[in-house]
Protein backbone atom coordinates (compact mmCIF):
# COMPACT_ATOMS: atom_id res chain seq x y z
CA UNK A 1 0.00 0.00 0.00
CA UNK A 2 1.02 3.62 -0.56
CA UNK A 3 3.30 4.68 2.34
CA UNK A 4 1.90 8.23 2.37
CA UNK A 5 -1.65 6.88 2.67
CA UNK A 6 -0.66 4.52 5.48
CA UNK A 7 1.03 7.35 7.38
CA UNK A 8 -2.13 9.48 7.23
CA UNK A 9 -4.17 6.73 8.90
CA UNK A 10 -1.84 6.90 11.91
CA UNK A 11 -3.01 10.39 12.88
CA UNK A 12 -5.28 10.07 15.91
CA UNK A 13 -7.44 7.36 17.52
CA UNK A 14 -6.92 3.82 18.74
CA UNK A 15 -9.41 1.08 17.92
CA UNK A 16 -9.13 -2.68 18.45
CA UNK A 17 -10.92 -5.76 17.13
CA UNK A 18 -10.33 -9.10 18.85
CA UNK A 19 -11.57 -12.57 17.88
CA UNK A 20 -12.42 -14.85 20.81
CA UNK A 21 -13.66 -18.41 20.99
CA UNK A 22 -17.18 -17.34 21.98
CA UNK A 23 -17.46 -13.99 20.21
CA UNK A 24 -15.72 -10.75 19.27
CA UNK A 25 -14.55 -7.72 21.25
CA UNK A 26 -14.36 -4.20 19.80
CA UNK A 27 -12.74 -1.39 21.77
CA UNK A 28 -11.79 2.26 21.30
CA UNK A 29 -10.68 5.26 23.31
CA UNK A 30 -12.65 8.52 23.27
CA UNK A 31 -10.33 11.36 22.27
CA UNK A 32 -10.93 13.22 18.99
CA UNK A 33 -8.21 15.56 17.80
CA UNK A 34 -7.81 18.33 15.23
CA UNK A 35 -4.08 18.51 14.76
CA UNK A 36 -2.64 19.19 18.22
CA UNK A 37 -6.01 20.35 19.58
CA UNK A 38 -8.26 17.97 21.54
CA UNK A 39 -11.61 18.63 19.88
CA UNK A 40 -13.75 16.14 21.82
CA UNK A 41 -13.14 14.17 25.02
CA UNK A 42 -16.23 11.94 24.73
CA UNK A 43 -16.15 10.88 21.10
CA UNK A 44 -18.17 7.77 20.18
CA UNK A 45 -16.10 5.57 17.87
CA UNK A 46 -18.16 2.36 17.95
CA UNK A 47 -21.60 2.11 16.31
CA UNK A 48 -24.22 -0.56 15.79
CA UNK A 49 -25.29 -0.61 12.14
CA UNK A 50 -27.75 -3.53 12.47
CA UNK A 51 -28.88 -5.77 15.33
CA UNK A 52 -25.97 -8.13 14.54
CA UNK A 53 -23.28 -5.88 13.05
CA UNK A 54 -21.11 -3.22 14.67
CA UNK A 55 -18.25 -1.01 13.46
CA UNK A 56 -15.41 1.10 14.84
CA UNK A 57 -14.42 4.33 13.11
CA UNK A 58 -11.12 6.10 12.59
CA UNK A 59 -10.10 9.01 10.40
CA UNK A 60 -11.90 12.15 9.25
CA UNK A 61 -14.88 12.47 11.59
CA UNK A 62 -17.37 13.97 9.11
CA UNK A 63 -16.69 11.27 6.53
CA UNK A 64 -16.86 8.50 9.14
CA UNK A 65 -20.22 9.80 10.38
CA UNK A 66 -21.62 10.11 6.85
CA UNK A 67 -20.47 6.63 5.79
CA UNK A 68 -21.94 5.17 8.99
CA UNK A 69 -25.33 6.71 8.15
CA UNK A 70 -25.10 5.52 4.55
CA UNK A 71 -24.21 1.91 5.42
CA UNK A 72 -27.08 1.75 7.93
CA UNK A 73 -29.52 2.98 5.28
CA UNK A 74 -28.16 0.71 2.54
CA UNK A 75 -28.32 -2.37 4.76
CA UNK A 76 -31.90 -1.55 5.77
CA UNK A 77 -32.87 -1.16 2.11
CA UNK A 78 -31.19 -4.47 1.29
CA UNK A 79 -33.11 -6.17 4.09
CA UNK A 80 -36.43 -4.79 2.79
CA UNK A 81 -35.68 -5.81 -0.79
CA UNK A 82 -34.38 -9.32 -0.05
CA UNK A 83 -36.42 -10.09 3.10
CA UNK A 84 -33.28 -11.08 4.98
CA UNK A 85 -30.52 -9.37 6.92
CA UNK A 86 -27.20 -8.92 5.12
CA UNK A 87 -24.33 -11.17 6.11
CA UNK A 88 -21.18 -9.68 7.63
CA UNK A 89 -19.32 -10.28 4.37
CA UNK A 90 -21.99 -8.51 2.32
CA UNK A 91 -21.97 -5.56 4.73
CA UNK A 92 -18.15 -5.37 4.64
CA UNK A 93 -18.07 -5.36 0.84
CA UNK A 94 -20.80 -2.73 0.65
CA UNK A 95 -19.05 -0.45 3.14
CA UNK A 96 -15.76 -0.98 1.33
CA UNK A 97 -17.35 0.25 -1.91
CA UNK A 98 -18.55 3.38 -0.13
CA UNK A 99 -15.04 3.98 1.25
CA UNK A 100 -13.54 3.40 -2.22
CA UNK A 101 -15.81 6.01 -3.78
CA UNK A 102 -15.39 8.47 -0.93
CA UNK A 103 -11.59 8.69 -1.00
CA UNK A 104 -11.46 8.97 -4.79
CA UNK A 105 -13.79 11.94 -5.16
CA UNK A 106 -12.33 15.44 -5.42
CA UNK A 107 -12.55 17.38 -2.16
CA UNK A 108 -10.70 20.18 -0.38
CA UNK A 109 -10.77 17.93 2.70
CA UNK A 110 -9.38 14.44 2.14
CA UNK A 111 -11.92 11.85 3.32
CA UNK A 112 -9.65 9.31 4.99
CA UNK A 113 -11.60 6.74 6.99
CA UNK A 114 -10.86 3.26 8.30
CA UNK A 115 -13.40 0.90 9.82
CA UNK A 116 -13.36 -2.38 11.70
CA UNK A 117 -16.59 -4.32 11.12
CA UNK A 118 -17.66 -7.34 13.13
CA UNK A 119 -20.73 -9.49 13.44
CA UNK A 120 -22.15 -12.96 13.83
CA UNK A 121 -24.31 -14.46 11.09
CA UNK A 122 -25.29 -17.90 9.79
CA UNK A 123 -21.68 -18.48 8.68
CA UNK A 124 -20.15 -17.76 12.10
CA UNK A 125 -18.18 -14.90 13.67
CA UNK A 126 -16.44 -12.34 11.46
CA UNK A 127 -14.02 -9.45 11.91
CA UNK A 128 -13.08 -7.28 8.92
CA UNK A 129 -10.51 -4.53 8.51
CA UNK A 130 -11.79 -2.00 5.95
CA UNK A 131 -8.75 0.07 4.99
CA UNK A 132 -8.87 3.67 3.78
CA UNK A 133 -8.44 2.69 0.11
CA UNK A 134 -11.54 0.47 0.12
CA UNK A 135 -9.73 -2.84 0.52
CA UNK A 136 -11.25 -5.58 2.71
CA UNK A 137 -9.32 -8.01 4.89
CA UNK A 138 -10.93 -10.62 7.13
CA UNK A 139 -9.04 -11.12 10.40
CA UNK A 140 -8.93 -14.40 12.31
CA UNK A 141 -7.16 -13.05 15.41
CA UNK A 142 -6.86 -9.29 16.03
CA UNK A 143 -6.51 -5.94 14.32
CA UNK A 144 -5.94 -2.35 15.42
CA UNK A 145 -6.16 1.02 13.67
CA UNK A 146 -5.09 4.57 14.37
CA UNK A 147 -2.06 6.30 15.85
CA UNK A 148 -2.06 4.13 18.97
CA UNK A 149 -2.05 0.87 17.03
CA UNK A 150 1.74 0.57 17.19
CA UNK A 151 1.61 0.27 20.97
CA UNK A 152 -1.50 -1.93 20.85
CA UNK A 153 0.11 -4.46 18.51
CA UNK A 154 3.03 -4.84 20.91
CA UNK A 155 0.62 -5.86 23.69
CA UNK A 156 -1.51 -8.12 21.49
CA UNK A 157 1.48 -9.89 19.94
CA UNK A 158 2.69 -10.80 23.42
CA UNK A 159 -0.59 -11.62 25.16
CA UNK A 160 -3.19 -12.75 22.59
CA UNK A 161 -4.19 -16.42 22.50
CA UNK A 162 -6.57 -18.16 20.10
CA UNK A 163 -8.74 -19.67 22.84
CA UNK A 164 -9.43 -16.44 24.73
CA UNK A 165 -12.94 -16.05 26.12
CA UNK A 166 -14.81 -12.81 25.48
CA UNK A 167 -14.30 -11.84 29.13
CA UNK A 168 -10.54 -12.36 28.78
CA UNK A 169 -10.65 -10.48 25.47
CA UNK A 170 -12.28 -7.47 27.14
CA UNK A 171 -9.53 -7.42 29.78
CA UNK A 172 -6.84 -7.64 27.09
CA UNK A 173 -8.36 -4.81 25.07
CA UNK A 174 -8.46 -2.59 28.16
CA UNK A 175 -4.78 -3.32 28.84
CA UNK A 176 -3.85 -2.57 25.23
CA UNK A 177 -5.84 0.67 25.16
CA UNK A 178 -4.27 1.76 28.43
CA UNK A 179 -0.78 1.30 26.96
CA UNK A 180 -1.76 3.31 23.86
CA UNK A 181 -3.25 6.12 25.95
CA UNK A 182 -0.10 6.30 28.07
CA UNK A 183 2.13 6.91 25.02
CA UNK A 184 -0.04 8.24 22.18
CA UNK A 185 -1.02 11.91 22.54
CA UNK A 186 -4.00 11.51 20.20
CA UNK A 187 -5.60 8.74 22.30
CA UNK A 188 -7.22 9.13 25.70
CA UNK A 189 -10.04 10.51 27.87
CA UNK A 190 -12.03 7.28 28.10
CA UNK A 191 -12.68 3.72 26.97
CA UNK A 192 -15.58 2.16 25.07
CA UNK A 193 -15.85 -1.63 24.71
CA UNK A 194 -18.49 -3.72 22.91
CA UNK A 195 -18.92 -7.49 22.75
CA UNK A 196 -20.49 -9.33 19.81
CA UNK A 197 -21.91 -12.75 20.70
CA UNK A 198 -24.66 -15.08 19.53
CA UNK A 199 -27.11 -13.50 21.96
CA UNK A 200 -26.45 -10.00 20.64
CA UNK A 201 -24.27 -6.91 20.78
CA UNK A 202 -23.58 -5.37 24.19
CA UNK A 203 -21.80 -2.26 25.41
CA UNK A 204 -19.83 -3.62 28.37
CA UNK A 205 -17.59 -0.65 29.22
CA UNK A 206 -18.29 3.06 28.76
CA UNK A 207 -15.91 4.99 31.01
CA UNK A 208 -14.76 8.60 30.92
CA UNK A 209 -11.56 9.70 32.65
CA UNK A 210 -11.46 12.89 34.69
CA UNK A 211 -8.09 14.49 33.94
CA UNK A 212 -8.79 17.86 35.54
CA UNK A 213 -6.64 19.07 38.42
CA UNK A 214 -8.47 19.55 41.71
CA UNK A 215 -6.81 21.26 44.67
Amino acid sequence: MDEQLVSKTKQGTTTIGLMCRDGIVLAAEKRATAGMFIADKKSEKIYKITDHLVITTAGTVSDAQLLTKLIRAELKLKEVRTDREATAKEAANLLASLIYGNIRKYSLITGITQFLLSGIDRDGSHLYDLFVDGSVMECDDYVSSGSGSTMVYGVLEAMYKKDLTVKEGVDLCVKALNVAMQRDAASGNGILVYTVMKDGIRKVIDKDFDTSFKQ
